[in-house]
């Protein structure tokens, strides 16, 4: 026997219930062998004997479950996300106007205003919410009954038409109290339909995480072949293939410098805040900025092999997870529906068939009564709502604080955690380069070289030139204009100021214009081991003096570093920077031990490497670079 493998797109499910579901629905059919499904990917993964069922077969089961099925090739829009966002929270606003009236209603018959007309009123709302943005859970529970599957639809249902029949008998029987069982059924039908759209909702906002990542990647390319140059889809791009980047354009694939140079600003991918520059032979990483200069670059992967598609699949392979209390809480409704309704028969037998053995006459009205109040009070929304709605709550509050958890499985860990893994840039540091000194040569004061240097620099878009310019801004400086301002990518600018000309950049890029460095090759030696990255100023040929640019480090780094330390959890520094950079920045917070030039994806396996220590890992982080490592 031989067998294959379907995968299915779902949309509509809600909980845990629908997952079980779709399970037995599929597993049931003749000829299918193994179900898997994923509530956080929206997928059904099948194992099936094509001789005894065929694919379409299944997924004709899955509509007839009340599933929607979508193609898995495709990959949902933003927009079509939002506008089945919106679809339900057009039900949502229909049955929660219909709760609140009805709560109205109620509230007016508890203080004495009753009115003889509010027995009908409740029965139109009762019958506008179940038949109107509840009929399709209506049709949900027809189709799970008839499969002989027992979930949440059909509890609901139960409830809401018990709510209804008992309010229909309340309107020729004052035994029953009318108004409130028809408030019922209102009642739970919202708050199943808020259920379904919270689920939906934080499914949604989850997905744009890996989205927004997906979006950094351009969805065409210059590709460069036979000399001629055409733009393409980036799915029609090879490994091989030659593509074209302008200055200012995200960079569309992996690959490796072929020609030009420039600087590429890589801090949304690898967290690196200073532009590297990029020669013929460097790497360069699809999603990052190109500064400057245009690159040729020949691609080395393309497709799932890219780098920003290996992250997304790390960050949806980790959405799949579900805290522990969570799991137990899905067994525990497992047998939920099946103990309703048993106790509703069971109280429903003993007002009858007990009542008359106990006392000779079964109580019809009570036994009716009873059975409905079970089946009505037996909807789980408690059980099954209290777990997810702590955490929310508790998420809340650690945001509130500064704190935002990646999943609720992060506040059952958290209490037992031994080791803090931090990213640097952003984290401990500010993510954006200042200039933190100003060495000046050959007779210039530090604010005269600055605000040379920072005049020169006003008409470019470098971020080593904003921070300079910025830096003069601060100290309330005046800048001259620079004329005849030319950037060369890569390694610096050539201006003239004030009648001088002013070269800024590079030691390299001084030196190739015949400037004397070597007096300040030890001064950059010096600073670049403390992690700051250096910019020589010359004026009219000679090295005027250097300028000293830092990713900083956060006001209350180290005291927080030392906190955690004092609590007994070591902290441990991971970046993508290079080793001297993160070692001098480690040392300023007095963290001992550092991981460096560490990828995304590999952050990650840093991480589940200390876990295979038996070591409890946090991973606190402030970006996509850190997405794989955080989930």
């Amino acid at each position: 026997m031989s067998l294959e493998r379907a995968q299915f797109k779902v949309g509509g499910m809600a909980c845990s219930f629908c997952t079980e579901t779709i399970k037995k629905g599929l597993g049931r059919m003749d000829g299918v062998a193994e179900v898997h499904v994923s509530l956080a990917h929206e997928e059904a993964l099948v194992t099936y004997d094509p001789q005894r069922v065929h694919a379409t077969t299944l997924a004709d089961t899955l509509r007839s479950l009340g599933y929607r099925v979508r193609d898995p090739a495709k990959v949902r829009t933003f927009e079509e996300e939002e506008a089945e966002l919106q679809h339900e929270r057009d039900r949502l606003t229909i049955a929660g106007a219909a709760a609140w009236m009805a709560f109205l209603a109620m509230l007016l018959m508890w203080v004495g205003r009753h009115h003889p007309w509010v027995h009908w009123f409740m029965a139109a709302l009762g019958v506008l919410a179940v038949f109107g943005p509840g009929l399709y859970i209506r049709k949900m529970a027809w189709a799970s009954t008839r499969r002989r599957i027992l979930n949440q639809h059909v509890l609901m249902e139960v409830a809401a038409f018990g709510g209804l029949l008992g309010g229909a008998i309340g309107l020729v029987n004052p035994a029953f109290p009318s108004p409130e069982f028809f408030g019922v059924a209102v009642f739970v039908t919202a708050y199943h339909i808020l259920g379904g759209y919270t689920s939906l909702l934080v499914r949604t906002r989850a997905s744009q995480a890996v989205k927004k990542l997906l979006a950094l990647q351009p969805p065409t390319a210059r590709v460069v072949r036979d000399g001629t140059e055409r733009e393409l889809p980036i799915e029609e791009v090879r490994t091989g293939d030659l593509v074209r980047v302008r200055p200012g354009e995200q960079i569309p694939v992996d690959g490796i410098v072929a020609e030009g140079a420039s600087a590429v600003d890589e801090h949304l991918v690898t967290g690196e805040a200073i532009p590297l520059e990029k020669l013929p032979g460097h790497e360069v990483i699809g999603g990052s900025l190109n500064q400057a200069g245009t690159l040729l670059v020949r691609v080395t992967k393309v497709g799932d092999e890219s780098f920003l598609q290996q992250v997304a699949r790390h960050i949806q392979e980790a959405r799949a997870l579900k805290p522990g209390v969570l799991l137990l809480l899905d067994r525990i409704l497992k047998s939920f529906v099946p103990g309703v309704l048993s106790v509703g028969v069971a109280a429903f037998l003993f007002w009858t068939f007990g009542a008359w053995l106990l006392w000779g006459a079964p109580d019809w009205d009570r036994a009716g009564f009873a059975a409905l109040a079970v089946l009505v009070m037996g909807y789980p929304c408690a059980l099954g709502m209290a777990s997810p709605l702590a955490m929310i709550r508790g998420g809340g509050e650690a945001a509130r604080q500064g704190i935002l958890m990646r999943s609720a499985a992060s506040f059952q860990a958290f209490k037992d955690v031994s080791v803090v893994v931090l990213d640097k840039t952003g984290t401990i540091t500010h993510g954006k380069p200042r200039v933190t000194e100003v060495v000046p040569l050959d007779g210039w004061t530090p604010d005269a070289l600055l605000q040379h240097a920072a005049s020169a620099e006003q008409a470019s878009e470098h971020p080593l030139a904003r921070a300079i310019v910025l830096r003069a801004e601060e100290m309330g400086m005046t800048l001259d204009s620079a004329e005849a301002f030319e950037a060369i990518p890569g390694q610096g600018i050539r201006a003239r100021v004030g009648g001088y000309h002013t070269l800024v950049g590079t030691l390299r890029f001084l030196a190739g214009a015949g400037i004397d460095v070597p007096q300040a090759e030890t001064e950059a030696a010096e600073r670049e081991g403390r992690g700051q990255t250096l910019v020589g100023v010359a004026v009219d040929g000679r090295l005027a003096g250097l300028l000293a640019l830092a990713d900083t480090v956060k006001e209350d780094a180290t005291e927080a570093i030392a906190r955690l330390r004092a609590a007994g959890i070591e902290p441990i520094m991971i970046t993508g920077d290079n080793p001297r950079t993160a070692r001098a920045v480690a040392e300023q917070v007095g963290i001992r031990e550092v991981l460096a030039q560490v990828l995304p994806q590999e952050k990650a396996e840093r991480v589940r490497a200390l876990q295979s220590q038996g070591k409890r890992v946090a991973m606190v982080g402030d970006g996509i670079n850190d997405a794989p490592a955080l989930m």
